[in-house]
């Protein structure tokens, strides 16, 4: 019995990292791509949701294995593999945080629109999205991040219920009939091809934000002070990456249900589009549930903006700690979280102009954002390999099982693959 409930208090204590992954997935990639690929196209793209969310899985577990077996970050990891990957990483992130925080923040401050029904005031457009960033990183300054967290909890539950609940009474309705001489959109032509690898730039989501895994990984085991088992880390990691794949196949399934084939298009307009996601549940669920949903949606959309800003803040400072700062020094470095504030600022002012530039274009803005995200997926996803099973970075008995690595190789020819395919379409 004590052994049983042991077991239970370390996974609670380990709890927490995992379920800031599946906010930050269930953010743009399900709400915007998922919901866009199943309005658009029915279930044809069904299976690059499920390639996505099986191939690229071993690159985010290695994350949080790496974080537990080393006792630091894989951002760390980086720098035992050489300089060189720290660097490559650092440019990385530098190349696509503002795209990536653009497109969060311009998907926020849409729902944040619709929830208060500004999305007739043109005006409101940027002023919406500069308050949204001011009180992102205002909480982050503050250091309130905590009691998001539990908040992430409590609001992802809510649409995580709402949704299921929706798919189960679309499914029970059935599909919307489709209008007359209504043709099937073609996949493989050049438009097709380029949203298929936009669409799995992000699903689940990118895959060099596994480093963040890894830090919060390592900022749980400070907070809670309990260093968890291999198991209970992964448990952690598993319980939200299966929500996360769970909701995608929902959120294509309202898309092509209630949408595909209707004659009516996503709207490119931020709180448009979110006031056609909210009424997604609602011609399920009753027009009572629109507040409810409005609220939850918007909720989830804004834990994800704090996660990302949170996120690429962590990894600019440890990734500027480790390149530029002796070890003896990134201590007390890290304790005046100096840094840290100045790459939240950075963040936001460069995300900022960047929704400037595609005010009135939300999926150009998505799909330049998850396609910068597809490209650089291969190389991160070749070092995290390499870290969890080269014995020189990682002891033995932490390496990932056969079938684990067999699924890894599988995912770096998916990777490099698509993303080969994407350049031919692109530029030949």
């Amino acid at each position: 019995m004590n052994t049983s409930k042991n077991k239970l208090q370390g996974i609670l204590k380990a709890l927490g990292p995992g379920i800031l992954f599946a906010s930050t997935a269930i953010g743009v990639s399900h709400l915007v791509q998922s919901t866009r690929a199943g309005a658009e196209y029915g279930f044809l793209l069904l299976w690059a949701v499920i390639c996505a969310n099986l191939f690229k899985y071993p690159f985010f577990e290695y994350g949080s294995r790496y974080a537990n077996a080393a006792g630091e970050s894989i951002i760390d990891g980086y720098k035992r593999i050489g300089t060189w990957m720290l660097i490559a990483y650092f440019l990385i992130t530098i190349a696509s945080m503002f795209f990536v925080t653009a497109a969060v923040g311009f998907v926020t401050a849409g729902f944040l629109e619709n929830l208060f029904g500004l999305n007739q005031l043109t005006d409101f457009k940027l002023l919406t999205t500069l308050i949204l960033f001011i009180v992102c990183v205002g909480i982050l300054v503050l250091g309130k991040y905590s009691v998001l967290d539990s908040m992430i909890k409590v609001i992802g539950s809510v649409l995580l219920l709402s949704t299921l609940g929706a798919f189960i009474l679309t499914l029970i309705n059935g599909p919307i009939e489709k209008v007359p001489n209504f043709t099937p959109p073609e996949v493989w032509n050049d438009t097709g091809i380029l949203f298929v690898i936009a669409l799995m730039g992000w699903m689940p989501t990118a895959v060099d934000l596994s480093a963040w895994n890894s830090l919060w990984t390592i900022e749980r085991i400070k907070q809670t002070g309990y260093k968890p088992t291999l198991k209970e880390t992964l448990f952690d990691f598993n319980f939200g990456y299966i929500i996360s794949a769970i909701l995608s196949v929902c959120f294509i399934t309202l898309g092509a249900f209630i949408m595909y084939g209707s004659g009516v298009e996503m709207s490119q307009q931020s709180a448009t589009f979110a006031n056609q996601v909210v009424e997604l549940y609602t011609i399920t669920i009753g027009e009572w549930s629109y507040f409810i949903i409005a609220v939850a949606a918007f909720s989830i959309m804004f834990g994800t903006s704090i996660a990302v800003f949170d996120g690429y803040a962590r990894a600019l400072e440890r990734s500027f700690e480790l390149l530029f700062f002796k070890e003896e020094d990134q201590e007390t470095l890290l304790k005046s979280r100096t840094f840290y504030i100045v790459s939240l600022l950075v963040v936001a002012i460069g995300a900022f102009i960047i929704i400037a530039q595609f005010i009135s274009n939300l999926k150009a803005l998505v799909d330049l954002a998850t396609t910068i995200s597809f490209l650089i997926a291969p190389l991160v996803a070749v070092v995290n390999f390499k870290l969890v099973t080269d014995e020189r970075f990682t002891a033995k008995e932490y390496h990932p099982p056969q079938w684990l690595r067999l699924l890894s190789y599988a995912g770096i020819v998916y990777l490099v693959g698509f993303g080969l395919l994407f350049l031919w379409v692109k530029f030949i």
